[in-house]
């Protein structure tokens, strides 16, 4: 029986093997004929970099003797009236003088290494994951209490719950960037990155808002009233009966919120936040590798959204076992 099962899958594996490697080709003939050059080697510094400590001369004088030794090589340098000579150690690689040449004081004699700098693509995708984290958490709060205040029998707050759901749903990302940047931070002095968090968070917290809601409302009506029978309070209905098992149901669909704001949080970079996006940017704009430097951030995302994904999809497997 498994014997014929397996007989059955193998030509839609052999299709998917055809789909891919058509894709791979057709990558491959679009990227000659784009008749670029690729760099990929620059990247990896753009990750993490060894910064170089220059060395120059402590004063004017002439180079007597360069001692290479390898990867270091040591220039002896003679000051011009007459003293004491010194000996300046530097790379091999970045030598500029040779024996027997003139230099003045301050002039660049090569460099040494110096320590292990993070590098702008890693400063950016930081950046990109504490702000969705920080945005995603207050979106959760505030999609939490709007949710609730969504399903209540007071129409003042059920009144102001769909309004703030409808503007937020119904209105660009990007414009709410720019109103809550250049309006409410102007009025309340808030520094970019607060207003860059408070706008996803804002923007989130609608959304969320919305699955809770459905969330709650797909829980039986039965079990409240049976809570209610026992002599718990409302709250404590909702509490220790209602959400646990209404979370447990929107897990997925808050799952791909959270996994969309993180590609949402790119936006920011139109308010100067050196998110991910942006710091690929700025590199393009002094290396010239469009592709292998947009190509690099598609992937950091791509990563980052399917660890989250990962996540989370654990967590609903486990909060299933335990039904």
């Amino acid at each position: 029986m498994a014997l014929k099962h397996s007989s059955a899958q193998w030509p839609w594996q052999g299709l998917l093997v055809l789909i891919l490697l058509g894709l791979t080709i057709g990558l491959w003939i679009a990227t000659k004929r784009v008749n670029y050059e690729w760099r990929w080697e620059r990247i990896p510094q753009y990750f993490a970099y060894q910064e170089q400590d220059l060395q120059t001369a402590p004063f004017a004088g002439t180079v007597i003797k360069v001692n290479a030794n390898g990867d270091t090589s040591q220039v002896t340098l003679q000051p011009q009236p007459g003293g004491q000579p010194a000996v300046i150690t530097v790379e091999t690689a970045t030598l500029k003088v040779t024996d027997g040449a003139q230099v003045n004081a301050d002039e660049e004699i090569g460099a040494q290494r110096g320590s292990w700098q993070v590098g702008p693509l890693t400063q950016g995708l930081w950046v990109t994951i504490w702000i969705s984290f920080i945005s995603g958490f207050f979106g959760l709060i505030i999609g939490l209490i709007t949710g609730l205040c969504r399903i209540s029998k007071n129409p003042a707050l059920r009144g102001l719950s769909v309004l703030y759901i409808e503007l937020i749903r119904g209105t660009p990302l990007l414009v709410q960037i720019f109103i809550f940047y250049f309006f409410i931070g102007t009025v309340l002095h808030l520094d970019r990155i607060v207003a860059g968090i408070g706008a996803l968070a804002l923007f989130v917290g609608a959304y969320t808002a919305e699955i809770i809601r459905a969330g709650i409302q797909s829980i039986p009506k039965g079990q409240s009233e049976a809570a209610r029978s026992l002599g718990m309070s409302a709250a404590e209905t909702m509490t220790h009966i209602v959400l646990p098992q209404a979370f447990k149901r929107v897990l997925p669909p808050l799952a791909g919120q959270f996994i969309s704001l993180i590609k949402d949080s790119s936006l920011v970079s139109v308010i100067a936040i050196t998110d991910l996006t942006k710091s690929g940017r700025e590199i393009i704009t002094s290396s010239f590798a469009t592709f292998e430097i947009w190509f690099t951030v598609a992937l950091l995302y791509l990563v980052v959204t399917s660890v989250l994904s990962q996540l989370l999809f654990w967590l609903e497997r486990r909060f299933a076992r335990s039904d």
